[in-house]
């Protein structure tokens, strides 16, 4: 008879066992033998937090590169042979990290490691790849930023968020930095980035924790360090005042965005947070559908904050996105939602809300955390971005032990008018959109 998960009752403990060898590279095994398959993944701590203008996007760029060939392997080669094997492979790159990952049949585990190490050691750098990929992320930041709805919307909420913390420019980088980038850029961003002393790797999933470790010294333990990774020093002062501009843009329905400073992933403030953020947002029992969606005052009122391990590094915003169907006021939208945050503040949730948004976190954490990919992702990452090897272990008691008076003071504390930055969208003719310029 098939199982199925009982959130409610299950306690999705992660046993993990930690190595580090001389070359600085730190190694998580997380067993499970309840099916043959492993996840190995190789966690670089470098992200669009570590850029600086002039060079936006190059971490992301060079997620792309890492596909494009090494000493023994032609241009995407990598992926072609764990897709042969009955494997899956792909990337991500983030504010504070790029990963790149392979879920494949165990009995392969070894073929991921001499890869994975392969293209770490000998990856082909050449004016032709560079060229190729660079046009590719620029057509990536087109349909992901300039083609989207409210990409260029976000992208400014964030550059007008942000004074002087690198989260204030996009992942995917500025059109006019990835145009002006060079090989050489890229050459010493590998040299910096791409060493041992900066990778995390997790094995999660039918592998045993000394094959594991023997693997991975096999393969990595003699590629030589470059040393520590220069560290991110900038903080963002305190907001001082409400922030607001507009945008302008051929549109079918007005909307704005509201970022609110948030604390870091290390900050046990960021868990009341995150259920204040659901009981606002999310499903159709929370407060903005029922206020606002459900009578018909907006279209949606979205609000995003990162979950774990997501959660941004350094403080981040939580957004608030609220879209008006045609011909309704957005002010009265606008408005309609600060009143709402101002009852919570002066009211808190219900016990009710409470505990519904907290099964909610529980059911969603506890459905991460009985998959492998997802636990190596998880506590590699939450590794990485606070120094606590047990962080994923202790997401759920974290989201239990919130209280509403957490919740009341968080909104206080972080919903507050000086700290909110503002973009309303506007919509304008083809005619004037074309007056106001070309957008990349």
């Amino acid at each position: 008879m098939k199982q199925t998960l009982d959130p409610e009752n299950w306690n999705p403990a992660i046993g993990i066992k930690e190595y580090q060898f001389d070359n600085g590279l730190k190694l998580l095994v997380l067993p499970d033998n309840s099916m043959p398959i492993v996840s190995f993944q190789v966690h670089y701590a470098v992200g669009s937090r570590h850029e600086r203008q002039g060079i936006t996007g190059i971490s992301h760029l060079f997620e792309h590169m890492m596909f494009r060939g090494s000493k023994e392997l032609g241009p995407e080669e990598f992926a072609r042979i764990i897709q042969a094997k009955g494997g899956d492979v792909n990337a991500f790159t983030t504010h504070d990290t790029t990963s790149f990952f392979e879920n494949i049949p165990s009995e392969h585990l070894e073929l991921v490691v001499r890869l994975e190490a392969e293209r770490l050691r000998n990856l082909d750098l050449t004016p032709e790849s560079f060229a190729s990929e660079r046009e590719v992320v620029r057509s990536e930041r087109k349909l992901r930023s300039v083609d989207s709805p409210f990409g260029l919307p976000l992208e400014l909420l964030f550059a007008l968020a942000y004074t002087q913390h690198s989260y204030k420019w996009p992942v995917i980088g500025w059109d006019d930095d990835l145009v002006a980038m060079t090989l050489a850029d890229c050459l010493e961003f590998h040299r910096t980035y791409y060493n041992p002393a900066n990778i995390m790797v997790s094995v999660a999933g039918d592998v045993e924790p000394e094959t594991a470790r023997e693997l991975v010294a096999r393969y990595f333990s003699d590629i030589p360090s470059s040393g520590p990774v220069p560290a991110v020093y900038t903080k963002e002062p305190p907001q001082r005042g409400e922030r607001r501009a507009v945008f302008k843009k051929v549109s079918q329905v007005e909307a704005f965005l509201a970022g609110f400073h948030t604390p870091a992933l290390r900050d046990p403030d960021i868990y009341p947070l995150m259920l204040l953020a659901a009981a606002l947002g999310l499903g159709k029992a929370s407060r903005f559908y029922q206020k606002m969606v459900r009578p018909g005052l907006a279209i949606e009122v979205d609000v995003d904050l990162s979950p774990p391990p997501f959660t941004p590094q350094d403080p981040g915003l939580l957004v608030i996105t609220g879209i008006v169907p045609p011909g309704q006021p957005l002010a009265a939208l606008e408005e309609a939602v600060w009143e709402e945050i101002s009852r919570i503040k002066a009211d808190g949730l219900t016990t009710d809300e409470l505990t519904r948004v907290k099964k909610l976190m529980r059911s969603q954490t506890v459905r991460v955390l009985a998959n492998n990919f997802y636990r190596g992702l998880l506590t590699a990452l939450l590794y990485l971005k606070t120094g606590n090897v047990n962080g994923a272990n202790g997401l759920l008691p974290a989201y239990e032990s919130v209280t509403l008076e957490q919740v009341q003071q968080a909104a206080r504390t972080y919903l507050s008018e000086d700290n909110r930055t503002v973009v309303v969208v506007k919509p304008v003719s083809p005619e004037e959109n074309a007056i106001l310029g070309p957008v990349s």
